[in-house]
């Protein structure tokens, strides 16, 4: 570790506390200062592997005030470490002000790489993966979800979201609403002992929900598989221009390249590139 203060980045255990590793521990270990979402929840975990380091909280509604605080422990010469209740910071969760205040003053950050519920989900999920956004959580309010999910009808790449056991049957009611029988996947517990992956149209979704209240605790991660491209919408003189340009450039720059020639959606041809491919 540096001698200079530095904000470290700590992504924890998702689950299973076997997934942190060994560089975590030993930042964890030697920081002055560890920033925790939930000071109490942390407690476990630094308990487990005998941390002793000094806790702090850092949430929502003091994020200001800590920030203030730790940038002056930092340009003091304490290094802090921040970490969520689990994955990894600032990841739909809290940390953002801090980051953004330390890299203006100057104050070193370094993240370490680690767990992450929507990248672990979406890896084990059969999607689309060259492509995604990640939505963190959707809105609360009926209007705001709707909207939210009707960006999803042209989106040519996977969506991924965070949902509360609360709202998970409601949001795949949602779905089906608003795009109808589109294929997701829905991934609960990840790295837990119950950890299940449930696939397909909404209804089959929920139908698996509603066979057991059981089913609907825990924590989810909604991903939705990208809309269909209509291919026969595409003329076949770009379809066969985007075909040779890929023998001699990425498909990326091949779609941009016929998309301009032809004034198409460089999106719907990189879609065709990629199910050319498959």
């Amino acid at each position: 570790m540096t001698d200079i203060a530095t904000l470290y980045i700590v992504p924890t255990p998702i689950g299973n506390l076997d997934d942190i590793s060994a560089r975590a521990i030993e930042v964890l270990t030697r920081v002055a200062w560890i920033a925790a979402e939930d000071t109490r929840h942390s407690a476990r975990l630094l308990q487990h592997f005998s941390i002793s380091t000094r806790t702090l909280s850092l949430h929502d509604h003091n994020e200001d005030k800590r920030t203030t605080m730790l940038c002056h422990r930092l340009k003091g010469g304490e290094s802090v470490a921040l970490i969520s209740d689990a994955g990894t910071p600032l990841i739909s969760d809290p940390g953002f002000v801090l980051v953004r205040k330390c890299r203006e003053e100057g104050i070193p950050v370094i993240a370490l790489p680690g767990p992450c519920a929507a990248i672990t989900a979406l890896s084990a999920s059969g999607l689309p993966t060259d492509r995604f956004i990640f939505e963190g959580f959707l809105p609360v309010k009926t209007q705001a979800r709707d909207n939210q999910l009707t960006l999803l009808k042209s989106r040519t790449c996977t969506s991924v979201f965070y949902e509360a056991p609360r709202r998970i049957v409601n949001t795949v009611k949602d779905i089906a609403r608003v795009l109808g029988e589109r294929h997701i996947v829905i991934a609960k517990e990840l790295t837990k002992t119950f950890e299940t992956y449930v696939s397909g149209t909404p209804s089959k979704v929920l139908a698996y929900f509603e066979e057991d209240p059981a089913h609907q605790k825990g924590e989810f991660v909604v991903m939705v598989s990208p809309a269909q491209i209509d291919v026969t919408a595409i003329p076949p003189q770009a379809l066969s221009l985007l075909s040779s340009l890929c023998e001699h450039m990425p498909l990326k720059k091949a779609a941009a390249v016929v998309a301009e020639h032809y004034q198409l959606k460089k999106n719907a041809l990189y879609q065709a590139g990629l199910d050319a491919k498959s």
